[in-house]
């Protein structure tokens, strides 16, 4: 169909013989000659949708599948937190580290995991597509499991039994130690590339408009990851903390081979979603000509603004999106110029679709959301190091049953399992609070965790006995922390993934997802320049600062309280760009696009 320019009021070109045969737009009701064109369009539409929307599918996916996926979530995690969950007291028994250094290195080690799971969305989205994405990176992952078992083994358990507490392990080699740092980073790699990219390929095998059933599948994505966690941190823990840490390796190498081979069973009956191509050209794309056409005024009517014609959108594999009114200025990419149409060919560093400017719009919407929530994930970080530290000086003995620091994460994740059940069964059919609202509350209750957690520890040292390692105060007065944060994150992360992913355009899902992890990962990073820059400041002198290496002469208290008080003032600035939040509105009614590039800036459509 001829272009409709705005400058002549209203009026279209009348069609010519090359026109009529390149630019027959699918769905769109054109003024013919004759029924048989009329005809002709209707069932080209038809046809079209019926391929893009459901040949694809061919009414694959569904709970089924998405059990499977589930069942494969819970034994990577598992397999995972075998690893992680003890890993800071393996940095300070055997490879004989100090507790700041061990924190600090878990801090570091956990925010690569989920740094890591920006380069499997990276991938997904815009090559591999999500089953090859989480296949390969769970092939890594069981190769990081199996190297760590191997070095445990044969490079760092010297002697056989050491690394309980109790039995000093000999200092590890250079090679140990190398090969150790190897094998925990691509269990890094493959577990952060792996978790996001199957988060999102569960979701998909649910249809677009399936919004009740993503939103489940969600829920039960984390009580899963919870599931999983729960062996990890009772069973694995009890083993390691004996000293048997090579088994407990084995147990966690068992149950990645395991969740591999689940993974790859139903491969057929899969529902796939073709990858979209590399965003960040298309991203860049907008800025680049919102530059060039700076000086151009926008027009006040955004249906001025170019837009392809017809339903499906100039994206491959994404649905049109309807313009918004945040970050005007990005609206100048879609204005038609002059220029435009004095070129031979669509130059798309100058020219961009209101669907792709919306695109870039929604990560930028999206930004400020997700810096709010990097303090939360400080908040969280602090189960896998402070927490643990904090317990291994507490009274861990009831009756003769001695408790490992590390399971008092079971708290955490019963905490998580029964919160799920209530928020699903009981909150949910009757108070459906929007994402945001779920993120804010998890955000508050997070602040309360770090109170308790420095109560605890004031009421820890007022019981310190002279000459002793561990308080006399009970390792039970750390539940009522592990079962805030457990808590929070009900509403908080799992908040976080139906929010991100479903404000993400189509062509970012994978991004979306990983946003969550990512701010894990900075919550790692920030935890662990917090404790560097305390420990600066408040170590001077005689003083010893916040967290010394013996707990008992430090004010642990004063960081969870300073954590807090920086959640609350976190909290303040959620609120106002929760408020000034604008959702993505797709157009349900477009189909997603086939990847085909307009020939010339002639043929230029403009709704």
């Amino acid at each position: 169909m001829a272009a409709m320019d705005p400058r002549n009021n209203g009026y279209v070109a009348p069609l010519n013989d090359k026109e009529r045969h390149e630019d027959i737009e699918v769905g769109e009701v054109v003024e013919v000659q004759d029924n048989q064109s009329v005809a002709s369009l209707k069932s080209n539409d038809s046809d079209l949708k019926k391929k893009t929307n459901d040949g694809d599918t061919k009414e694959k996916g569904g709970w089924t599948n998405a059990l499977i996926l589930l069942g494969n979530q819970g034994l990577a995690t598992l397999a995972f937190f075998g690893v992680g969950v003890n890993l800071v007291l393996f940095l300070t028994r055997v490879m004989g580290q100090g507790n700041a250094e061990a924190a600090n290195n878990v801090s570091k080690w956990t925010g690569t995991v989920y740094m890591f799971s920006l380069v499997g969305a990276f991938l997904s989205d815009s090559y591999w597509g999500r089953y090859l994405t989480c296949t390969i990176f769970q092939i890594i992952f069981v190769l990081g499991v199996s190297l760590l078992s191997f070095t445990s083994w044969f490079f760092l358990i010297k002697p056989k039994g050491c690394g309980d507490g109790n039995f000093t392990c000999d200092p590890p080699s250079s090679l140990g130690v190398g090969i150790f740092y190897l094998s925990v980073y691509l269990v890094a790699f493959g577990y952060g590339g792996h978790q996001p990219t199957l988060a999102t390929f569960g979701a998909d095998q649910f249809g677009d408009n399936d919004k009740t059933s993503k939103a489940a599948f969600f829920s039960y994505f984390y009580f899963a990851l919870n599931v999983g966690s729960l062996f990890s941190n009772t069973i694995l823990v009890y083993f390691e903390d004996k000293g048997l840490w090579t088994l407990g390796f084995l147990v966690s190498l068992g149950a990645a081979i395991i969740a591999l081979a689940a993974f790859l069973g139903p491969t057929k009956r899969y529902r796939y979603v073709k990858p979209c191509g590399n965003p960040l050209p298309r991203v860049a794309q907008v800025f680049v000509a919102t530059a060039r056409k700076w000086s151009v005024v926008r027009p006040e009517n955004h249906q001025e603004l170019y837009e392809v014609e017809g339903p499906e959108s100039a994206i491959k594999g994404s649905r049109k999106i309807f313009h918004s009114s945040k970050f005007l200025f990005l609206d100048r990419a879609a204005v038609i110029t002059d220029d435009d149409r004095s070129g031979t060919r669509n130059n798309a560093w100058r020219l961009c679709s209101v669907t792709q400017v919306e695109e870039a719009k929604c990560v930028m919407k999206m930004l400020p959301i997700w810096l709010c929530t990097i303090i939360y994930s400080v908040i969280f970080t602090q189960m896998a190091s402070l927490f643990v530290e904090q317990g291994d000086v507490m009274n861990a003995s009831i009756g003769k049953f001695h408790i490992p620091a590390a399971s008092m994460s079971v708290f955490d994740i019963c905490s998580v399992l029964i919160s799920t059940g209530i928020y699903r069964h009981v909150i949910f059919p009757y108070v459906r609070p929007t994402e945001l609202m779920r993120m804010g509350i998890g955000l508050i209750i997070g602040i309360m965790a770090m109170v308790a957690a420095g109560l605890t520890e004031i009421q820890r040292l007022r019981r310190i006995v002279p000459g002793q390692a561990e308080s006399e105060l009970t390792i039970l007065w750390q539940i009522p922390q592990y079962v805030l944060v457990g808590a929070s994150e009900v509403f908080m992360y799992v908040g976080q993934l139906e929010f991100f992913n479903g404000q993400s355009p189509d062509g970012l899902k994978n991004l979306g997802s990983s946003l969550c992890m990512a701010s894990m990962a900075l919550g790692n990073y920030v935890s662990s320049m917090m404790v560097n820059i305390v420990m600066a400041i408040t170590a001077r002198g005689k003083s010893h600062g916040w967290i010394p290496e013996d707990l008992n002469e430090g004010h642990m208290d004063r960081f969870y309280f300073l954590i807090a008080v920086l959640a609350a003032i976190d909290f303040v600035f959620y609120l106002v760009f929760a408020k000034w939040y604008q959702p993505i509105s797709h157009d349900e009614d477009s189909i997603k696009g086939t990847g085909v590039k307009r020939k010339a800036i002639s043929e230029l459509d403009q709704v």
